[in-house]
């Protein structure tokens, strides 16, 4: 039987193999939801730093729990507006900034430092997913620039399933340009899960949001 430790050396090895022609190593995301701490902690122990949370307060506990100054941590889900501030003070990334409140909240939230951003985009049709749509981005774009509650990184998007992984990712490749001309050094995607991840390299992600692959199957609880 496998462990997390031994998916993530393997996991590594294939991104490494992947990435030979890429002119930055991608930053690896290992996202541990409904994962004990002990599989956080076996993780940080054989050298992975970077860790992703979509619920809130999961993600704080875990935090909490692991307790490693050099750990980062990326909050990756939506975030809701009464708990837009109580994630920004201990997740050290925001990758799904998609409208203006967010940004408002942190501005106006006290003892909340400069915290990275991603602004995440909607492919899909549905106003309701998560994600800014397309005739709002340059707006958003523009209001996150003019903030000093947040440095942008770059774009952040989850390829919708009804549409080939290559051509989702194309598109959000579209959007990093359009943000680089707003905010020029915002040349990061957050892009790419365990299902799409070689697709989302091969389109310029430099952030892979990694779960089962490393973690395994996922509980359907905490």
């Amino acid at each position: 039987m496998t462990t997390p430790s031994d998916r993530l050396a393997r996991f590594r090895s294939e991104l490494s193999e992947a990435g030979q022609a890429l002119p930055v190593e991608p930053t690896l995301i290992v996202v541990t939801k409904f994962h004990p701490d002990e599989t956080v902690r076996e993780l940080f122990d054989a050298g992975q730093r970077d860790f992703g949370e979509n619920r809130h307060p999961e993600a704080r506990n875990k935090r909490d729990g692991l307790h490693e100054p050099d750990a980062v941590w990326h909050f990756v889900g939506q975030l809701q507006r009464n708990k837009v501030r109580q994630v920004a003070r201990y997740a050290d990334v925001l990758h799904a900034v998609d409208r203006a409140e967010v940004i408002e909240l942190l501005e106006t939230g006290e003892g909340i430092p400069t915290r990275d951003v991603f602004l995440q985009v909607n492919l899909t049709a549905d106003a309701g997913r998560g994600g800014v749509s397309d005739a709002e981005f340059e707006s958003l774009a523009e209001r996150a620039a003019a903030s000093e509650a947040v440095r942008v990184l770059g774009v952040m998007a989850v390829a919708p399933l009804d549409q080939e992984p290559a051509a989702a990712f194309s598109r959000v490749a579209g959007y990093s340009e359009r943000l680089q001309r707003i905010v020029p050094d915002a040349k990061s995607i957050s892009a790419g899960m365990t299902a799409d991840w070689r697709a989302a390299l091969e389109s310029g992600a430099t952030h892979l949001r990694i779960g089962t692959a490393i973690t395994g199957s996922r509980p359907t609880s905490p």
